[in-house]
C-alpha cells in the first residue's frame, strides 16, 4: 500500500485533515504499515510505548480483562482514526489491550521517531493534544449518559455516534458492523437488555438488524432518541 493512498484514505478523517500539510507529511514519510490477522495483538497493557497508530482497514478493539475474566471494551477503532497517543504524553506504560478484530491494516508511527519530529516543531504538540483532548470530551459524555441516561437512550446515542465516527468523519454511516454483544460490552449493558432495546428499535422501523451488523433505517428517529 503506497503512501498516496494512507494519505487519501486518512484525509476522509477530521483530525489528520486539518494537520498542516509539514505534520502530514512528517507522520507518513515516518509510518511503518503493520497487517494483522483476526485475534492478533497489537500491543497489552504494561506494554512499553511503541508510538500513534492510525486504522488503515479493519477494526482494532481496545479494552481490558481482569483477573476473574470479565471484559471491558472501551472502542472499537475503525478507520481513519489515530489512537495510542496517551503514552506519547507521559511515556508510561499501555493503559489497555489492543487487538485485531478480523483482518486489519494500520500505519505505525514509531515513538522515537515522532518524538523527533516533535522536538523539531514543538508547535505540532499542541495537534496532538487536540486529538487526546477529543477522546477526553467523549470519555466525559460517556461517564454522564452511564449515570443519567435510560439504557434505551444510551444505545441510540452509541449507535449514532459510531455511525458518526465518533465526530471523525463527515457523513455518517447507514450500517454498522458491530455484534450486539459488543455493543452490550460498550456501554456496560446485559447482552439480554441490549437485545430487547434493539428489537424495540426495530419493531419502530428505526433499525434493521442482521448478522453481526445493524442497519439505521430512520436517521431522524435515533437522532430524537440519543437527544443529539
Amino acid at each position: 500500500m503506497k503512501m498516496q493512498v494512507w494519505r487519501e484514505r486518512l484525509m476522509n478523517g477530521q483530525w489528520f485533515s486539518h494537520l498542516p500539510a509539514p505534520l502530514q507529511d512528517s507522520l507518513l514519510t515516518s509510518a511503518r504499515l503493520r497487517l494483522l490477522g483476526p485475534g492478533q495483538r497489537l500491543f497489552q497493557r504494561g506494554d512499553p510505548p511503541c508510538g500513534l497508530y492510525a486504522v488503515l482497514e479493519g477494526t482494532v478493539r481496545i479494552g481490558a480483562v481482569s483477573e476473574e475474566g470479565k471484559e471491558a471494551l472501551l472502542s472499537l477503532v475503525e478507520a481513519p482514526h489515530w489512537f495510542g497517543e496517551i503514552c506519547l504524553f507521559d511515556g508510561q506504560p499501555r493503559t489497555h489491550d489492543a487487538f485485531a478484530v478480523g483482518q486489519c491494516a494500520l500505519l505505525n508511527v514509531p515513538q522515537a521517531l515522532l518524538l523527533e519530529v516533535l522536538d523539531a516543531h514543538p508547535h505540532y504538540w499542541r495537534y496532538l493534544a487536540l486529538l487526546m483532548s477529543h477522546k477526553l470530551r467523549l470519555a466525559f459524555i460517556n461517564l454522564e449518559q452511564l449515570s443519567l441516561m435510560p439504557a434505551p437512550a444510551r444505545v441510540a446515542n452509541r449507535l449514532w455516534m459510531i455511525a458518526c465516527g465518533y465526530g471523525e468523519t463527515d457523513t455518517p454511516r447507514r450500517v454498522l458492523h458491530l455484534p450486539q454483544e459488543q455493543l452490550a460490552l460498550m456501554l456496560s449493558l446485559s447482552r439480554q437488555t441490549t437485545n430487547q432495546i434493539l428489537k424495540d428499535l426495530q419493531g419502530q422501523g428505526i433499525l434493521k438488524l442482521g448478522y453481526g451488523e445493524i442497519e439505521i433505517l430512520d436517521e431522524a428517529r435515533l437522532r430524537t432518541l440519543a437527544g443529539v
